[in-house]
């Protein structure tokens, strides 16, 4: 049994992370929940108890044997090297140790053995970049990935509570023809896109079209894969949607791609036009799995592929892959 503590527990993904541990009956022993000072004092509810948010210090870890983050990469940065000095062993959802060297990244059904190798920080990986490359990870594999272009639909909820209650006011606003206040986002988002996730960077992408780059690369241990990206915000509340273009050394055709797909651990095909099936944000919001449908072949170039991906960012994007992680480690007896 573990001592665990969620930091960040009041956030949309801590909340998840909360939800996830006693869904899979993770074997704690305790559970702590840590907060800003804004949010301390807080009662949450847990396997039908009410636990009590704590304001975070440096003392909190006494004791901790995991320690899952999602406060934001400031907080990480200051407080996971505490936790991990006091004994336990972090799984930082944020992005500060992601293109650390020493800091392995992991989605578990891709390269769990990089577990192995920690120094008391894990990173988990942006969660756009978690469902394209879990289903680029057995094409890879059978095909070797040279190119991939990726355009991303990305919900309000991957910025957070207050995005979510933002889309809902301001939809609520234009229905009502009133007045919409911008808070969050600097345009508005109901009924609308907003082609920005993060700062902009010198080179013209955005902050979040080059995790995606360079965190694909890391995961799938191959620098040479050229990537593009960019990176929408949708007027979706749950669920990021992915058009992926893929280029391959060996040509894939649709029908093995399908095949292939369904014995990758973590994915679902839904694939079928004659019957108009495909996924949908709404078919991924509140479900593990990572969905993949139009599968053809890219007529435009050789070897080339497009297909659609959907997945709950709160869950396997984030707060399902960090648990999974803290599973392996147990499993492994790395904890």
């Amino acid at each position: 049994m573990y001592n665990v503590c969620v930091v960040g527990a009041t956030g949309a993904v801590g909340q998840e992370m909360m939800k996830i541990l006693e869904e899979r009956n993770f074997p704690l022993n305790e559970l702590r929940l840590f907060a800003s000072s804004r949010s301390k004092g807080k009662a949450l509810e847990f396997k039908g108890e009410t636990l009590t948010t704590f304001e975070l210090n440096k003392d909190s870890f006494e004791d901790i044997d995991i320690a899952l983050f999602s406060a934001g990469a400031g907080v990480s940065r200051e407080f996971a090297p505490k936790a991990a000095k006091a004994g336990a062993v972090v799984i930082d959802n944020s992005s500060a140790f992601r293109m650390d060297k020493d800091t392995p990244l992991v989605v578990p059904e891709i390269n769990p053995e990089s577990l192995s190798y920690h120094k008391g920080i894990i990173a988990n990986p942006n969660c756009s970049t978690i469902q394209m490359v879990l289903v680029l990870h057995p094409l890879h594999e059978k095909g070797r990935i040279k190119r991939v272009v990726v355009t991303t639909y990305q919900s309000v909820s991957g910025t957070g509570l207050k995005a979510m209650v933002e889309l809902r006011k301001q939809s609520e606003a234009v229905l009502n023809k009133e007045e919409v206040v911008c808070d969050v986002y600097p345009y508005q988002i109901a009924f609308n896109l907003i082609p920005q996730i993060g700062d902009f960077l010198p080179n013209g992408y955005t902050q979040e079209e080059m995790k995606m780059v360079r965190e694909t690369q890391k995961i799938l241990a191959d620098d040479s894969i050229s990537i593009t990206a960019t990176c929408v915000r949708v007027p979706v509340f749950i669920s990021h949607s992915e058009s992926v273009n893929i280029e391959l050394e060996r040509k894939i055709n649709p029908k093995e791609a399908r095949e292939i797909l369904s014995k990758k651990e973590g994915v679902a095909v839904v694939d079928d036009p004659s019957k108009l099936l495909y996924p949908t944000p709404l078919d991924g919001a509140h479900k593990d799995l990572v969905y993949v449908g139009r599968i053809r072949e890219d007529i435009s170039t050789e070897n080339g592929l497009s297909l659609w991906v959907v997945s709950d960012n709160l869950r396997k994007g984030a707060a399902l892959n960090a648990v999974q992680i803290a599973e392996k480690l147990v499993d492994k007896g790395l904890v």
